[in-house]
């Protein structure tokens, strides 16, 4: 039986241990340098924009398009297997648009969903003000509405992967990092030495978001990826902003305002970038401008009261569209997925296909 090891256990590699877990013919291990779902994953707000992007062909819309049709298959069967509910709001996103923006392109937009079976609906200011009554924003002119688009928490989604992932015979190593790779002379991954002891593979799977980096490193050529910073936080309101039975993800000039229940919200996020110097921060201010932004949208968030801030990096690749998703060149037994920037928590479910596509052909194993 082939024995695969996934580095990384955040919603990327957590997602392909679920997927790859269909196979009673594979041996497959997962090891996680800290807790599941920290880094990235632990920072994300599980915003899932695919018919609303403007990704419209190629594989940018079809990683979207395949990973929303998983989501809500996936999210069903984990709840089942796991017995726990998780968040996973199905009331959409509404898009808020400014003065002076070219609804033309918002049209054709609606049209090119229309003919991929996909809904999108653009209000006007009074039928946004009839349906989101919170947003008394008057430089707001109209919105786009996709009801096909989600949201989730990523921190609880990762777990549960795990959880039925190891219920299916996944090994999951935490607290366990890989110092160093030993491969053939063709470049084929033998053995990971991890702070635990050594592994000995038939191939690899780097899902390490910026620990990508060292890792391709030790193997063949380094990927090139970076860090960019993103703040959010939560607040709470009394009450629910709008109609309590109509509770979207509000989003406009890249902040999002995010519906938790009983009135919790979470607003983010900022999109901070190294220095010259390669250093990287997180300003306060510039989660307050966020915040300033969401009052705007919505003044009642003025009386919100904040409960909890964060921070995380995203892993963006250098002089290249992300993410990368591909066999690691030089090295025949070693695939990437990492590099998902923003998109992390969208596009896990289609990573983890592509991937075990590549896995099942690379072992001559039956698809699942």
């Amino acid at each position: 039986m082939p024995h695969l090891a996934i580095v990384g256990g955040g919603v990327v590699g957590a997602a392909i241990a679920y997927e790859l877990s269909h196979i009673p013919t594979l041996h497959l291990t997962l090891l996680e340098q800290h807790q599941p779902a920290q880094a990235s994953t632990g920072a994300a707000l599980g915003v899932l924009m695919g018919a609303i992007s403007h990704k419209t062909k190629g594989r940018a819309w079809r990683m979207r398009e395949t990973s929303l049709r998983c989501y809500d298959a996936w999210i069903p069967e984990l709840e089942r297997l796991t017995g726990k509910p998780l968040l996973y709001n199905r009331q959409g996103i509404v898009m808020l648009l400014s003065e002076g923006v070219d609804l033309a392109n918002w049209d054709t937009l609606i049209s090119n969903r229309q003919a991929q079976g996909w809904s999108l609906e653009c209000w006007s200011r009074d039928q946004l003000r009839d349906r989101c009554p919170q947003v008394q924003d008057d430089t707001i002119m109209a919105a786009i509405y996709s009801p096909g688009d989600r949201q989730l928490d990523p921190t609880a989604l990762t777990l549960a992967l795990l959880d039925v992932a190891q219920q299916r015979g996944v090994d999951l190593k935490l607290e366990t990092a890989v110092t160093a790779v030993d491969c053939a002379a063709d470049g084929t991954a033998q053995v990971l030495h991890t702070t635990n002891g050594d592994l000995a593979v038939d191939g690899v799977v780097i899902a390490a978001g910026l620990g990508s980096t060292p890792l391709t490193a030790a193997i063949a050529q380094p990927v090139d990826i970076r860090p960019v910073l993103g703040q959010a936080m939560r607040v709470r309101l009394p009450a629910a902003l709008g109609h309590p039975d109509f509770q979207p993800v509000l989003t406009g000039s890249d902040i999002h305002i995010v519906p938790l229940g009983d009135g919790d919200y979470w607003i983010g996020a900022t999109v901070e970038f190294p220095d010259d110097a390669g250093e990287i921060q997180a300003h306060p201010t510039l989660l307050d401008q966020v915040l300033d932004g969401a009052i705007a949208f919505c003044p009642s968030l003025s009386q919100a009261q904040v409960i909890q801030t964060w921070s995380g990096l995203r892993p963006r690749p250098f002089n290249r569209p992300a993410p990368i998703v591909e066999p690691l060149p030089g090295a025949a037994n070693v695939w990437l997925a990492s590099g998902h920037y923003r998109n992390g928590v969208l596009l896990a479910p289609a990573t983890a296909k592509a991937i075990a596509a590549w896995v099942q052909e690379f072992f001559g194993l039956e698809p699942t």
